[in-house]
């Protein structure tokens, strides 16, 4: 064997293990650079469970909440229309000259129109007169024009009223933005519910209008 031909053999030798030496360095940087990923891609799915569970967490205090607030309107409701059905509101209207004697019931209540359901909260009638009454828990100016335009139609659902003087009146636990005194300008009589017990808001002198007209 030559000189010269050991030489390259070791040259060879010594370029090979350089490679293996390069190679493994890169391989033991990648294998860091993978453990590196994963424990991101671990931090990360961690975090998004823990965000989904804050997430669900949220969800279930919001549908509490608003179970809470719908069990509040819904007693607040209950209180008010029970305390006009169940006599205020007659008392109330006989004091006023409307010498109503009693409600009528749901199903004389509803009725359809030009194909669409319509349905009055309370109506107290004695055969010559009735009041129609709104009931809101939160009186808008915009609950007023809305139920002037129902009382409007209230005969064509019930044609044997069609003689009888129409009287509105709006029921409400708070009025925004003035809409108890709109009302009166728009002559309905207006119910303001204070506890259990219900009064009429208008000026002794006040005279509804009969919408009948």
């Amino acid at each position: 064997m030559s000189v010269q031909k050991t030489y390259s053999s070791e040259k060879e030798i010594a370029e090979i293990w350089k490679l293996f030496r390069e190679t493994d360095r890169k391989m033991q940087e990648t294998s860091r650079e993978v453990k590196e990923t994963s424990r991101e891609m671990k931090e990360g799915f961690q975090k998004m469970r823990e965000s989904s569970q804050e997430t669900d967490r949220q969800m279930k205090e919001t549908d509490r909440r608003l179970e809470k607030l719908d069990q509040l309107f819904n007693g607040q409701w209950g209180k008010l229309m029970e305390s006009l059905v169940k006599g205020d509101l007659i008392k109330l209207l006989q004091k006023r000259g409307i010498e109503v004697h009693y409600i009528l019931r749901d199903e004389e209540r509803q009725g359809t129109w030009k194909e669409r359901q319509w349905e009055f909260d309370i109506v107290a009638v004695n055969g010559k007169e009735l009041v129609v009454v709104e009931v809101k828990t939160t009186l808008k100016t915009k609950d007023v024009d809305h139920f002037i335009k129902k009382l409007k139609i209230f005969t064509k659902l019930r044609p044997r009223y069609k003689n009888s003087k129409i009287y509105g009146a709006v029921a409400y636990l708070k009025a925004n933005a003035d809409s108890d005194k709109y009302a009166e300008k728009k002559k309905l009589f207006v119910i303001r519910a204070t506890g259990s017990s219900a009064s009429i808001t208008n000026a002794k002198n006040f005279k509804p209008r009969n919408f009948e007209i």
